[in-house]
Formats: C-alpha cells, structure tokens, sequence
C-alpha cells in the first residue's frame, strides 16, 4: 500500500524534471536508468510484483551462453536502489492525458497485502499459507503459495498476496513478526505529472495450442519453449533437469518446431520475430550441454534460418560442428503420440532434399513467435496513437527517429515497437531514454 507521504511525493513531483517509463523489463530498466543517471526523476510502473520481464524466467542468452540471472541481477539491484527511481510493481497505467512538458499520468496500485515498507523478504510467512496453486511464472509447471515471490531474485523483494486464492485464514499474518501482512489493504487510483514517456511494455508468445495439429495441450511430451526454459533453470520447478512431463524421464530424442505462429498470414502473423531462430538453437545446444551423456539426437525443424547478429551465424555452425545438432528445412505437418511411450511421432518434409519423413522424439519443443501484449492498443488509445497492422506502436522515422511515436514527449523501446532480442531491447532502451531527457531539457518543447 502506498504510505500518504509517497501518495504526495508522487503527486507533487515537476514534470518538467519526473519521466514515466512503463514496463519493468530489460528495455525499461535501461531507459529508467539511463534517465536516472542524467539527474531526472522516474517513475517506473510494471503490471507484476517484480521487474526483470521475461529475461527473469530465462537460463542462457546467446551467441554467449552467459547466464540470464548473472546478467540481470545486478541490473535489478542498481534499479532498486537508484535514487532517483520510483518503482511502482504491481500497479497499471489506465489513462494519460496532457502534452509533451505536462502529461497527467493515472496509474492503479493494486492491492498487495503485504506492506512495501515492513516486509523484508524473510519467507518466514510461505510455510503457513494452506494454498498451493500453479505458479505462473514457471508457466504454471510449478506450485507456489497464495502468498508468494515469482522468483528468488523478485525485485523488490516483497511478498505479494494472491487474492483470488486467499482463503484469509490469516496464518500468514500471525506468522509475520514485522506486522508487514494487511488483507484488508484496498487498490488505489494515484495521478502522477510527468514530462515525458517512454513505453517499454515488452511481448507475449503466440499461443501455439491453435495449431491443433501440433498436439500442445493434448500431448504432455508437447511443450512450448518458455517452457523448456523453466525446466532446464536451476531456479525452476525440476531444479534444472530437462524431463518429460509424461514420466520424469530424460529425453534421448528431442525435436525443436522453428515458426510457431510467425510468418503465418493465415494466423495473423505475417512477421518474422528475429529471435526465434536463435533461441531454438540455444535451447537445442543446452539439451546437449546439460545431459550430453543421455541426450543422442537433437532435431530443429526450421523454415529459414536467420542468424543475423554479431556471432550468431558462429553459434549456429558450432552447433552444428560441436554439438551435432542436426537441422531439417521443413516444417512438420502432422504428428500423434506412440499410446505406449508417448513419445511423439511427426511426420515433415524436407524441403532441401524433396523427402518425406516419419521420426520419432521422446520430447517436443514448439518454439513461438512475439506477439505484442495484451493491453498495448488500450495503453496507445490512450496516448492518441495508432498500432501497427502487426499490434506494435509504429515508429515515426525509423531511419532518423528510431524510438519516436507519432506524439511528441512518447517514445517506445523494446518489444513494444517491434519483436527484438535483448540486447536490441538494451540498445533502444537507452536511446528512447536520451529522447525522453531532451524533451525534459527543453521545457517538453520539442
């Protein structure tokens, strides 16, 4: 709950000297950051308890391998502790009105049981709660509490309660020695004035269950890729084991699906989303690297491969030279469940050679596209700007003004603009911060 002294701090701050970034992920840590360290104020609003994003949930990030949490930790750390950054987790932007140099910026504090200012992260409260639900953030292959963290390294880190599974037995309340748990806490409506914006909402993967023949949702061995991720996370629901879902067994066989819902016109996907080549790569060659004495064959069926980036066309032929990751141009067609093993049996054609094929994993990885998210064509209404024909916030001059909207004093990074891999999202960041600082130097007259 937001104390009175920070309701007014907030409500008083000068535009002129305050931005809002919304989004807590890799863009909006970069651009909340690199305004901070000019002297200006920030307000950071992000929708879940914790910022991180989506790079929160993931274990490696190519061409490197470098580790995810390694990257970001210190990054979320320096966030929380920046002193010229507010950060509101758990709260919504609902309306935006004004101009460039006076933008009224509404934003609900949903309520979240616990106390900002009292809770010091103990988990002493967790073992008293009697409620165990899916945990979301392990997409939902995990359990957690009714009162909870999404990860160990949450920022901040505060415990949040889950009111639609909250039974109010209160054992969390009694267990708590600090007093930090209020069930009685109430969501809250707050203005705040700021100069500037920057929208760094981030994305969401295509739904693969609407490709019926591709079994996800019918077959347990049929997972999508963020999946895949939390398995093989030391901080996910198996401790980092790659198993099936089906036994608990190692897979010997593992078949990656590239183009899950991009570069489908027929689903509404006519894009590419850049990533998904690499990060099917990555997690094929993490299949090898974690259980290289179990795991034989390693498949990706791909339509194109688009390995653009620096070291990326390096990662791709090691994969291939070291790892012996096999590739297969074609996309699969139809695939069903051996009733005995459950392993998956596909059935795709080559396209390179002209065959047909029937083959056999013990688990399959359906790797998604980027959609843009839920709420973003609200959030630009809201603005008075248009999304794109794909659902992202267009652009003005990508060649001169690549973080500029179609409004003065708004600007985009990240996903949110268009499908980007992290260090893209860090790049625009960090441009759509030094655009938003401009507009606050200059009065917001731009």
């Amino acid at each position: 709950m937001t104390v009175s002294g920070e309701k007014t701090s907030l409500q008083s701050m000068n535009p002129l000297e305050t931005a809002l970034v919304i989004g807590g992920g890799v863009a909006g840590m970069q651009a909340a950051l690199d305004i901070a360290d000019q002297g200006y104020k920030v307000v950071l609003v992000e929708k879940t308890p914790s910022i991180g994003g989506v790079m929160a949930m993931l274990d490696k990030t190519f061409p490197t391998l470098d580790c995810s949490a390694c990257i970001l930790t210190p990054r979320l750390s320096e966030v929380s502790r920046h002193p010229n950054i507010e950060l509101l987790t758990y709260s919504e932007v609902t309306g935006i009105t004004g101009k460039a140099g006076d933008f009224r910026v509404k934003v609900l504090k949903k309520a979240r049981g616990v106390l900002i200012d009292k809770c010091s992260g103990c988990g002493e409260c967790v073992p008293h709660c009697p409620i165990q639900v899916r945990n979301e953030f392990d997409q939902n292959l995990g359990y957690r509490k009714a009162i909870y963290i999404g990860f160990p390294q949450s920022t901040p880190l505060v415990y949040t309660i889950d009111k639609e599974n909250c039974i109010k037995c209160e054992l969390c309340v009694k267990s708590c020695d600090r007093e930090a748990i209020d069930l009685t806490m109430e969501d809250e409506m707050i203005e705040i004035p700021v100069g500037s914006i920057v929208i760094a909402t981030g994305y969401e993967l295509f739904d693969v269950s609407v490709y019926h023949r591709l079994g996800y949702g019918r077959f347990k061995n049929v997972i999508n890729a963020l999946e895949y991720e939390r398995l093989i996370n030391a901080s996910g629901p198996t401790g980092g084991k790659l198993m099936r879902l089906s036994d608990g067994k190692i897979p010997r066989s593992i078949g990656f699906v590239q183009c899950v819902g991009a570069r489908d016109v027929q689903k509404g996907v006519p894009y590419c989303s850049r990533v998904c080549c690499m990060y099917g790569i990555k997690n094929a060659v993490m299949a090898k690297e974690l259980h290289h004495d179990i795991v034989k064959n390693v498949t990706i069926y791909y339509a194109d491969i688009r390995a653009y980036g620096k070291g990326f066309e390096e990662f791709f032929n090691m994969s291939k030279e070291r790892f012996g990751i096999k590739f297969i141009r074609g996309r699969v067609g139809e695939l069903e469940e051996d009733n005995a093993t459950k392993n998956i049996v596909i059935w795709a054609e080559n396209t390179e050679t002209g065959e047909f094929l029937k083959q056999e994993h013990e688990l399959l990885v359906l790797c998604p596209g980027i959609l843009p998210p839920k709420g973003l064509k609200d959030l630009a209404e809201n603005l008075g700007l248009e999304v794109s024909i794909d659902g992202f916030i267009p652009i003005s001059y990508p060649a001169s003004n690549p973080v500029d909207t179609d409004v003065p004093g708004v600007y985009v990074a990240g996903c949110a603009e268009s499908a980007k891999d992290i260090p893209d999202s860090v790049a625009a960041g960090s441009a759509a911060a030094m655009r938003a600082s401009i507009t606050l130097a200059r009065g917001g007259d731009i």
